[in-house]
């Protein structure tokens, strides 16, 4: 549901009903990873996609139909051998979805409703007492609306919601932030919430989302890699007791509790070196692929925002003095266009050290080896050389910046989601590498 999360949240601002369908688990050759998601409002108008367009309109009806309930439902789509007229996946994959209504308004000093916040009944444990006018009154609704706009603004937090268990708890959310503060309640004993936060907390850590089963004092994830609850091989987290002794589960709520667990993090950062005609194209691109990216060139004269109109930082310095003075994730990828020694090398000596998701240089395969030497001389290990991805880019026979910059950048993907960079016609390997084991069935946490 975050990756609509823009959208959405001005649709609350508006006050505007809507019922959002999020891909919860997957299983083959599925098109959405988790999180996933599709909105409907009540006017009829949709954004975003859980399949590609596979079941769009099957899960458009469903999101319609929850509008006009009020309830969440949970629903699997596959592909279906029997029946060539069934709505499921062409692609042979399988997808469960829940769709969860989400109405808006704020209590009017009579009682009744404005547009602006969402509207509904109170989550167990949450009280409306000392309501003041203009707040939002459901609970459920209000933490949905709370991490809708942490997402639209670029602030870190993770929400995490039953997807399956008791049923007057399914749809329940709570709202996690880095520092382990939450908004919100999942409705059932307290032991959960304080089990189910420090859970998402590590997951908002890692800015990963997947889905995680809490019950019988232990939490088992499963759904980052298309697994069902209690399938074979699912990792199991250790330290889910809790101070004292204590050691909570979804079922001190009656059942296990299956949580679908959405990151929203700031964007991932992209340091283009070498203000360049191929850097320009490959900060495009970047941005395409939702980079914070950033141009950094001790020379001023080149290193300018005409140059650069679509980065969103552009710094003049020495690179390897940059790099110095930054706090970077293992997200980052560090993309060194400069191709000239006095700038690569001291650069690459601290790049190459670094903890970062990706590091490529640019250069003839002569200059690679005369690189490679000289960061020997540095005192860097074969190991910490093995990182350098150097010539950088995939062998497209790219000559233009553009068709550079696209090589690179699916070095880029390749790297992050473990792709071997060969053509799929006539492969027989996995077309998303990030599947795996086979997913159980949603409604098996009894």
């Amino acid at each position: 549901m975050l990756d609509i999360a823009e959208e959405l949240h001005r649709w609350v601002k508006q006050g505007r009903d809507f019922a959002v369908a999020t891909v919860v688990a997957t299983h083959g050759s599925a098109p959405r990873r988790p999180g996933a998601a599709l909105a409907v409002d009540s006017d009829g108008t949709a954004i975003g996609s859980v399949s590609g367009g596979c079941v769009e309109g099957a899960v458009y009806a469903l999101c319609q139909e929850a509008l006009q309930t009020g309830e969440p439902v949970l629903e699997r789509f596959g592909y279906s051998d029997e029946d060539a007229f069934a709505v499921g996946l062409t692609c042979g994959g399988v997808i469960d979805i829940l769709v969860q209504p989400v109405r808006t308004g704020v209590r009017s000093p009579a009682g009744g409703h404005v547009p602006g916040e969402p509207v509904g009944g109170l989550a167990p444990g949450e009280s409306a007492g000392g309501h003041a006018p203009g707040e939002p009154v459901d609970g459920t609704a209000r933490t949905l609306a709370t991490g809708l706009a942490a997402a639209a603004t670029g602030e870190a937090a993770a929400l995490a919601r039953i997807i399956d268990g008791p049923a007057e708890l399914r749809g329940r959310a709570l709202l996690v932030r880095p520092d382990g503060s939450h908004t919100g309640t999942l409705g059932g004993h307290p032991a959960l919430d304080r089990t189910a936060t420090a859970l998402t907390r590590a997951l908002l850590d890692a800015g990963r989302t997947t889905t995680i089963e809490i019950g019988a004092g232990t939490a088992t994830e499963d759904g980052a890699r298309g697994e069902g609850p209690g399938q074979p091989g699912g990792e199991q987290r250790e330290g889910a007791g809790q101070p004292g002794g204590e050691q909570p589960s979804g079922e001190q709520c009656g059942r296990p509790v299956l949580l679908l667990v959405e990151s929203s993090v700031p964007a991932p950062r992209m340091i283009v070196f070498g203000a360049i005609d191929f850097a320009a194209a490959l900060v495009k691109v970047g941005k395409f692929l939702n980079y914070h990216v950033t141009v950094c060139d001790a020379r001023p004269v080149f290193a300018t925002r005409t140059r650069f109109p679509d980065a969103d930082e552009i710094v003049v310095d020495w690179p390897h003095r940059y790099l110095d003075s930054q706090d970077l994730d293992p997200r980052t990828v560090l993309c060194v266009l400069t191709h000239d020694a006095k700038f690569d090398v001291p650069l690459l000596e601290r790049a190459l050290k670094l903890p970062v998701a990706y590091v490529g240089a640019m250069g003839s395969r002569r200059t690679h080896l005369d690189r490679l030497q000289r960061l020997r001389d540095t005192g860097l290990t074969e190991l910490e050389l093995n990182r350098l991805r150097s010539p950088i880019g995939l062998d497209l026979g790219a000559r233009t910046p553009e068709e550079t910059a696209l090589s690179i950048a699916a070095e880029i993907v390749a790297n992050r989601r473990g792709g071997t960079g060969a053509p799929l016609t006539g492969a027989h390997t996995p077309i998303h590498h990030d599947t795996a084991r086979p997913v159980g069935r949603i409604g098996s946490v009894a």
